[in-house]
């Protein structure tokens, strides 16, 4: 009877813990929930989502569910989610938003998720945001949507009236960039270039440099004219780096998806095309990870080495991971993997051996060269670090260390 009595008390507490996060409406369709905000007058928040999305189950499970996420958008805003994908999954009352949610994606144009909408309590879309983040930040984006100063709609409503200041321009440039509205980010910082006597300032280079989008902007001529004037005041490097990601995004990229692709004639086309711009890294870059994506073994494991021995030393703990990994699952010849079991080390020490994932990859190259004991050392470090919903897999490839059992 005593523990009977305890479960009930503790009931209301258990209430009051779930409803410290975001409270996302239920049981309305979508204009009953613009109705609700008009009634309340609060602003509506849209977080419009996929299945398939990762950083949307990430704003689902760990920062909408927050209490100080919940105390500002329960506060500000009544809050619903739409899905935008269908599933054989989907609950009744995902499909009875089915038409709502095409009619949305047909009116606001949803081009990528997480896309979160802000209207007004009439009903007026005042502000878009695309990306999670994290509390703090996602909360401070969030804000901007409540002020008319800062909501995006609101200002490009202005500037299509005539408020066209440079000041006007440059800040809608910004946001509207943020708000993946490419089109008008484009329109928006041209124009505010258009009003700008002097483009080598540090300011306008830089500005320059962040709407440069393709091979017919202002900032791509500029930098491939004069590369060592821009690079006099941005820094050395930096209008080649800005040059070579136009160049693939327009020379290689779309022409990688057919099946007859030949990366290795499509980069000396582009060479040709700009042979003043130096697409080396980029390119040999390219070679890897197109090589990686194709299971190409043979020739990963040759461009692998040979962008390492070029570049290793500017390679970060992630890309040094994945490509440790992939030489361990694929790659046989005992140099390639001494060379991965190196990269794999240097990715352990640069995050202080605090990252699972890179100790786990470290394991496995000392034990494919055949240092088992140093090889179950780094796996049971790992598994101490691991969260525990993956110890499991884990835990399995320590048992075929132990037991002298292949683990690639």
């Amino acid at each position: 009877m005593k523990k009977l009595i305890l479960l009930f008390l503790l009931i209301p507490f258990l209430g009051i813990a779930q409803d410290k996060g975001t409270h996302f409406e239920h049981g309305l369709n979508w204009k009953q929930v613009q109705e609700k905000a008009k009634k309340e007058n609060k602003y509506l928040f849209v977080d419009c989502f996929t299945t398939w999305c990762g950083p949307c189950k990430y704003m689902a499970s760990t920062i909408f569910p927050q209490e100080k996420v919940g105390a500002f958008f329960n506060k500000n805003f009544v809050n619903v989610k739409v899905q935008f994908d269908k599933t054989k999954e989907d609950s009744e009352e995902i499909k009875s938003w089915y038409a709502d949610a095409d009619a949305i994606n047909a009116a606001y144009k949803i081009q990528a998720y997480p896309t979160f909408l802000i209207f007004s309590p009439n009903g007026e879309l005042v502000h878009r945001i695309v990306g999670g983040g994290e509390a703090d930040a996602f909360i401070a984006k969030a804000e901007k949507a409540l002020n008319p100063e800062t909501q995006y709609y609101t200002l490009l409503k202005k500037y299509e009236a005539g408020n066209a200041s440079p000041q006007t321009l440059k800040q809608l440039a910004f946001i509207a960039e943020e708000a993946y509205d490419q089109g008008n980010a484009a329109k928006l910082s041209a124009a505010y270039l258009a009003t700008q006597t002097d483009l080598y300032t540090k300011d306008n280079l830089e500005f320059l440099g962040k709407f440069t989008q393709n091979s017919k902007s202002k900032g791509f001529q500029l930098m491939l004219k004069e590369p060592g004037k821009v690079d006099a005041v941005l820094g050395k490097g930096k209008s080649n780096k800005i040059l070579s990601g136009v160049i693939l995004q327009e020379e290689i990229y779309p022409h990688l998806r057919k099946p007859s692709a030949n990366l290795d004639s499509l980069i000396a086309l582009a060479k040709s095309k700009y042979p003043t711009v130096d697409l080396s890294k980029s390119t040999e870059l390219l070679q890897v990870q197109f090589y990686q994506n194709t299971k190409n073994w043979p020739k990963f494991q040759s461009s692998v080495l040979a962008y390492m021995k070029k570049y290793g030393t500017e390679v970060e703990g992630s890309m040094l991971n994945s490509f440790a990994w992939t030489v361990f699952e694929n790659c046989e010849d005992a140099e390639c993997v001494a060379s991965a079991m190196a990269w794999s080390k240097r990715s352990v020490e640069d995050t202080q051996s605090k990252e699972p994932a890179f100790l786990d990859t470290y394991a496995n190259l000392l034990y494919k060269m055949g240092k088992k004991e140093e090889a179950i050392a780094m796996q049971k470090k790992a598994i101490e670090l691991v969260p525990a919903t993956e110890k499991a897999n884990y835990q399995t490839t320590l048992d075929k260390m132990q037991k002298g059992e292949k683990t690639w």
